[in-house]
């Protein structure tokens, strides 16, 4: 079974062919990172505009790629995301369903980034998922492709976001996570000491926050203009930072893993990519680790039309009711929506 996977949650447009659940025929993937470059961040009204734009472009591609024109089903990002470009990826699925008269299944991205490691090779259940990413950053026991039961939660920004948002500070681009995991690497991740972030009572062990840690950095960047402290190297800093952030995700995993007993652990997600996590996760040699490939590890349409195939091979399918949901794990509670 043959399925196109469609990917519009954020700023990248991607779609895919992929094989059986296992064999990527085809995936292109727009990306808007120029576009959105001089904001420092994502402007959720252009980058729906964009995908308008680019839809058919991305999709006669993924067919030529390819080298088919037919496929037997469709699956499409429904959930979490910008609400306006989700709607450009579902309007568009839903003409294509209906002119081809092919099944259609919604897909929320986030489980989807979890089944990425698939497209690599076998993968077990139950593992604990850490899904680090731009937007999201939580932590779930997976029994299956289909649910996730929730561990912890970032409970103000994603670890992604936090990237962004000191590279933005420290006037080192955009995206964050890539340059300062780059510099990060010439730097002494030992030559400041910031904090691990504090819970208020009663949060779950697994919870997360990283506002502190932010301010920190920004804290310690003003005393640096100020020349109030001996001038370091960024690198420095940037290494520091990166030492202090993939720690705390590192620690949680080590709570999880007393919590459930699991030791098998699927990462996903944009900073799946990073080269610091990655190396630690080779150090944690009593755990099984899974990451995605790097090209797997931001949004894409590869791991859409897999999740896809899962829901379209037991004969799940959704009709044109479906429509799109911006949210995802909410902080405070512990569920899932």
């Amino acid at each position: 079974m043959i399925v196109l996977g469609i990917e519009s949650s954020c700023d990248e447009l991607s779609m895919a062919l992929v094989e059986d659940g296992k064999k990527i025929l085809s995936m292109v993937t727009s990306s808007q990172i120029e576009h959105h470059l001089p904001y420092s961040g994502v402007v959720p009204e252009l980058a729906g505009r964009l995908h308008a734009q680019h839809l058919l472009e991305v999709y006669r591609s993924t067919l030529e790629q390819a080298g088919i024109s037919h496929f037997d089903g469709l699956a499409v990002t429904i959930k979490p995301g910008l609400a306006g470009s989700l709607l450009v990826g579902l309007s568009f699925a839903k003409g294509l369903s209906l002119a081809k008269k092919l099944p259609l299944v919604g897909v929320d991205h986030l489980l989807a980034h979890l089944y990425a490691p698939h497209l690599a090779g076998e993968l077990e259940y139950p593992f604990l998922g850490l899904l680090v990413s731009g937007g999201h950053t939580l932590l779930v026991l997976m029994k299956d492709p289909f649910a996730m039961s929730v561990l912890g939660t970032t409970v103000d920004d994603a670890v992604g976001e936090v990237y962004d948002k000191v590279a933005k500070f420290l006037n080192l681009g955009y995206p964050g996570g890539p340059v300062i995991d780059q510099l990060a690497q010439s730097g002494n991740d030992r030559a400041f000491h910031f904090p691990p972030g504090k819970l208020e009572k009663g949060r779950r062990p697994c919870d997360m926050s990283f506002s502190g840690l932010k301010t920190a950095v920004l804290y310690q960047r003003e005393q640096f203009r100020a020349k109030t402290v001996p001038q370091p190297s960024v690198a420095d800093l940037v290494a520091s930072f990166q030492r202090r952030i993939i720690g705390i995700l590192i620690n949680r995993i080590e709570k999880a893993v007393e919590l459930t007993g699991v030791r098998r652990v699927v990462v996903g997600g944009g900073v799946a990519a990073n080269s610091y996590l990655r190396r630690l996760a080779q150090e944690k040699t009593a755990w099984e680790w899974h990451f995605p490939p790097l090209k797997l590890c931001t949004d894409n349409g590869a791991m859409i039309a897999a999740l896809g195939w899962e829901y379209l091979k037991q004969g799940t399918t959704h009709g044109l009711e479906l429509q799109v949901s911006s949210k995802a794990v909410r902080a405070t509670g512990d569920g899932y929506s």
